[in-house]
């Protein structure tokens, strides 16, 4: 990978997750979380892309208030894949 995309992974703009629905006939979960928790802001990756960083220098108001939504969606968005990864597969 290069550095784009290891910013996007390490932001949380991009996890890495596996499904293999023939699992479920074993009874084991389907899912697979394999990125790691968010460590870096979402910020850190947004602005080295242009349609970010544009906005940004246009619209910097309206670009902070969307900045601060996505990063409120990235949180959650990883909330709901660790808890899908981690789900006892006789609850599913």
């Amino acid at each position: 990978m290069g550095l784009r995309s290891d910013l996007a992974t390490a932001s949380g703009y991009w996890p890495l997750f596996r499904f293999n629905p023939m699992k479920r006939s074993v009874d084991e979960n389907p899912f697979r979380l394999d990125s790691p928790r968010p460590r870096i802001p979402l910020r850190a990756y947004a602005y080295i892309e242009l349609r970010y960083s544009s906005l940004a220098s246009t619209r910097p108001a309206e670009a902070e208030s969307l900045l601060a939504l996505a990063q409120a969606a990235v949180t959650e968005k990883y909330r709901q894949y660790e808890e899908l990864a981690t789900r006892d597969r006789s609850r599913a």
